[in-house]
């Protein structure tokens, strides 16, 4: 299996190495089953992130006839802002990404019962704008939910939620429980465990599924 972390100029630093970190130690756990990488939709290069100018190498290119992951992060930047002026807040970035190659790999990628898409954040957000997941469940930060609403996805306010191959998480460090969770998925609760005892580190939340009874008011 492969889990493809998915940079772009922008990126949300966190967002990318909470995921990396966790699955790379699930790698280890699992006998390096797990070839974890980052990657961009052009292939190898050097990724400006949207904080501080930190740079992280990207040293593969996003493929989605890979088996396993494909996580994609959310921007990082001001909230707020004239794109006029050259500021490039978050939604500019997002939107950015939208127009990038990434978009018809990551539509490839959705159509591989192979695959699992995951976002942490605004990856969400990205994957929305771009028109890839109408009509789904999922979550992003709670300042970008109405985007989601107006997209034609669902949200649903919770930690990590799961809708099959699209499985997407909501705040910068619930990358953390995303991670936890594919893991948990794929191999099962004792690897996911031995990552969480490494990392010293509970998973937080609730794991959304679409099963069960449906909740009467309360």
């Amino acid at each position: 299996m492969h889990a493809q972390i998915v940079l772009f100029d922008g990126f949300d630093p966190l967002d990318a190495i909470a995921p990396f970190e966790v699955l790379a130690a699930g790698s280890d756990a699992v006998g390096g089953e797990l070839v974890v990488e980052m990657v961009t939709a052009e292939g190898p290069r050097a990724v400006l992130s949207g904080t501080r100018g930190l740079v992280i190498p990207a040293t593969g290119q996003l493929d989605p006839a890979k088996p396993g992951y494909i996580v994609v992060p959310g921007a990082s930047g001001p909230i707020e802002g004239d794109p006029d002026e050259g500021v490039e807040t978050i939604p500019v970035l997002l939107a950015r990404f939208g127009e990038t190659a990434a978009v018809p790999l990551l539509r490839k990628a959705l159509d591989n019962p192979d695959i699992i898409v995951a976002t942490v954040c605004g990856g969400s957000l990205a994957l929305a704008m771009a028109g890839l997941i109408e009509g789904r469940n999922a979550n992003t930060h709670h300042l970008g939910v109405d985007v989601l609403e107006a997209t034609g996805v669902t949200p649903v306010a919770a930690r990590v939620v799961d809708d099959g191959d699209l499985v997407t998480a909501g705040g910068v460090t619930s990358g953390l429980d995303l991670a936890l969770h594919l893991l948990h998925r794929s191999y099962g609760p004792r690897v996911a465990l031995a990552v969480e005892d490494m990392f010293a580190y509970e998973r937080r939340g609730t794991v959304w599924t679409n099963t069960g009874r449906l909740p009467m008011a309360i």
